[in-house]
């Protein structure tokens, strides 16, 4: 598929995630940490107006010049920004202006794609622009379930039922020996500033767990006090906890007794209790993982599994079920340097107080996960489809 052709399946992608929504949907805020689907609608736009037509257009003229402040996120070198916690505020620009924004920076970008064949600065930045896009495309979907979470009428985003997972098999653990490491993104093909450069690092031999956390296991460490047991938490978690009033995950609901129930994509359904506990904080996960007798991760622990899992064909859940969470800070790679401007603050910026999630999640488009990504949150987040793979050291 040529640079043209893929950019608009991409964003012709995030119209269709759109489309079940009504306008009234498409504008709410329902946390300052998410964004209304309208914005992330329009900063896809944004971002190839500004980092390609503003800089390789012929007669560049802005679609509307309050759009870069409106719809900057974060870049402190584009200028200013509105503030993150009032997008839902934003009922003008109408949804009707946003998909004609839209639109307009499409029409030009493939016209200046066919203006400028072969340009290697420009098919970088595209190759950006897309794997952007692809991020909020997944954001769309975590952050439009919070949104309709906070409805009584508890609606459903997609109207079909959802089957119950098959019985998973017995958690098991396979063994790797301790040895020094290839780490990062290797070879050909995408992928972000973070997972460079390659680098080794030395692992202990340790264990990891052949599937991930259910909901039925973590259901018994909800029942079994787990959120009223200080010993399994983190100080800051504990703290967290009692803060929050907290007792099970995000989404689950339980009415006098009753069966346990979830809400997802699909609405309001029976909790199922063989597909991987999600919405989980790292505060949960780490919890959970001292209940089990076991550890989180750490993310290059990860990551060497990951990549022998074509020899290991137990180890299952990898990609495509929930991210999951590491025990690792997000920090640099040695030898890591952010790219010049103001595209260089896609992810070195945000190096301090988070940590590293790995794999991917039922909400990551298809064709954006690999084994070198680097998913990053803050430890108390869980409205991201973010679960649990258990570690655990191998005594000397």
């Amino acid at each position: 598929m040529n640079l043209a052709s893929r950019f608009e399946a991409v964003r012709q992608q995030s119209l269709r995630l759109a489309a079940p929504l009504s306008a009234e949907d498409c504008c709410v805020q329902s946390m300052p940490e998410a964004s209304p689907i309208k914005w992330h609608l329009a900063h896809t736009s944004w971002f190839f107006e500004t980092f390609l037509l503003e800089r390789f257009e012929a007669s560049f003229k802005p679609f509307h010049p309050a759009f870069r402040v409106l719809f900057n996120s974060y870049y402190n070198g584009v200028g200013d920004k509105h503030p993150r916690a009032q997008r839902g505020l934003l009922t003008r620009p109408a949804l009707a202006e946003v998909l004609a924004y839209r639109a307009a920076v499409d029409q030009r970008i493939l016209s200046l794609l066919q203006a400028t064949p072969g340009d290697a600065r420009i098919a970088e930045l595209m190759a950006l622009g897309l794997q952007h896009e692809q991020q909020h495309q997944e954001l769309m979907l975590t952050d439009l379930l919070h949104l309709l979470a906070q409805n009584p009428l508890q609606p459903a985003y997609r109207g079909e039922g959802q089957d119950l997972t098959p019985s998973v098999p017995e958690l098991g653990w396979l063994r790797f020996a301790g040895c020094l490491q290839d780490m990062g993104h290797h070879g050909g093909g995408f992928c972000f500033d973070n997972e460079l450069p390659a680098h080794q690092q030395f692992l202990q031999p340790f264990e990891l767990a052949t599937r991930l956390v259910s909901n039925a296991e973590y259901l018994a460490f909800v029942e079994a006090g787990g959120y009223q047991q200080p010993e399994l938490w983190l100080a800051e978690g504990w703290d967290w906890l009692r803060s929050q009033g907290l007792s099970k995950p995000l989404y689950w609901r339980q009415d006098d007794a009753g069966p346990w129930m979830a809400f997802g994509l699909h609405g309001l359904q029976p909790l199922d209790p063989h597909a991987p506990a999600c919405h989980l904080s790292l505060f949960e996960a780490d919890a959970f993982a001292r209940w089990a007798g076991a550890r989180l991760p750490t993310e290059f622990e990860w990551e060497a599994a990951a990549r022998a899992a074509a020899q290991m064909p137990g180890l299952q859940q990898m990609h495509g079920q929930v991210w999951q969470w590491t025990s690792s800070s997000y920090a640099p790679y040695p030898g890591f340097a952010p790219a010049a401007g103001a595209v260089g603050e896609y992810n070195g910026k945000f190096m301090v107080n988070q940590y590293v999630l790995r794999g991917s999640s039922l909400a990551t488009p298809a064709g954006h996960a690999r084994d070198s990504y680097r998913n990053f949150f803050p430890a108390h987040t869980r409205w991201q489809f973010s679960g649990i793979r258990l570690a655990r050291s191998v005594p000397a």
